[in-house]
């Protein structure tokens, strides 16, 4: 009886670890890949699937969400010889199992050295300034590099994402030299203009005020000339006004002679008025 109740019980286990290897339950988002006699048999799909135990074996199980794969960071020279630092993150998917599976030994990191070696590729093409400016360029010839590839390993590439394009440390340095060496340059030739157009102006203040100062010079001397013919007009062959009116401008400047500072003796002549009548006989000649 107890040989008969281990026999039983032998028999029991046997059996449910058959019917737990011929059931399998697939979760929702995975797809199995299933070998007989390690060859592949099939792909068993979310939900309850029904394989033969001992024969069929499930050697891989993959996952048919979006997978995120992280690139790691990378040094690039570009064609204008600068040393840049750049990573990426790509999205894909398992769109065919099989492909994934036997295409290639890790389809997870082929697609992160093709797109680290695609990047390179890219990026040495372009010069710094292009490769700085131009993510949303970079990307799309990066998903357009690696989509031909990803299909034969049976996935699909959603999107490849650049994460960071930055100049190395050395390189950072050599720009923020060359930006302060810009900036000085652009004010030193502010500068420049400025004294040019501050050169500029003062001459043509000088000018305004020359043309000026001879416009009134001439006016003057207008305005002198039309003084004497008035007065020329005026006295006609009477000689008294015009001896009276250079009486008055002689003893006017004779005052002024007396109270400057520079004068000492002032010597008048005794007969005023026939130094008039000289003086008179001299504009008259």
């Amino acid at each position: 009886m107890p040989d008969v109740l281990i026999v039983m019980i032998a028999v029991l286990i046997f059996v449910i670890i058959t019917i737990a290897k011929g059931v399998r339950i697939v979760p929702q988002g995975e797809e199995w890949i299933v070998e007989r006699l390690g060859k592949y048999h099939g792909t068993i799909i979310p939900g309850l699937n029904i394989i033969i135990p001992y024969l069929d074996n499930v050697a891989y199980k993959l996952v048919t969400k979006d997978l995120i794969l992280d690139v790691q960071e990378q040094e690039v020279i570009t064609r204008d010889n600068a040393v840049i630092l750049t990573n990426a993150v790509a999205f894909v998917k398992v769109t065919d199992p099989v492909k994934a599976v036997y295409g290639v030994t890790d389809f997870g990191e082929a697609i992160r050295n093709l797109i680290m070696t695609t990047l390179r590729s890219i990026l040495g093409e372009m010069d710094l300034d292009e490769a700085l400016s131009s993510r949303d360029k970079i990307k799309a010839r990066l998903r357009e590099s690696i989509a031909d590839e990803a299909v034969d390993w049976g996935l699909t590439v959603k999107s490849v994402e650049i994460q960071d394009i930055n100049p190395s440390a050395s390189m950072q340095k050599a720009m923020e030299m060359q930006a302060a060496a810009e900036r000085e340059r652009k004010a030193m030739v502010t500068r420049s203009e400025g004294a040019k157009q501050s050169a500029v102006l003062e001459a043509e203040a000088r000018l305004e005020a020359a043309k000026r100062d001879a416009s009134a010079q001439v006016m003057l001397a207008e305005a002198s000339a039309e003084a004497i013919r008035r007065v020329a007009n005026a006295v006609g062959d009477n000689p008294v006004p015009l001896q009276f009116v250079l009486g008055e401008k002689y003893v006017a400047a004779m005052r002024d002679l007396s109270q400057s500072d520079n004068a000492k003796t002032v010597i008048l002549p005794a007969d005023i008025q026939e130094a008039v009548k000289g003086l008179f006989g001299k504009v008259a000649r």
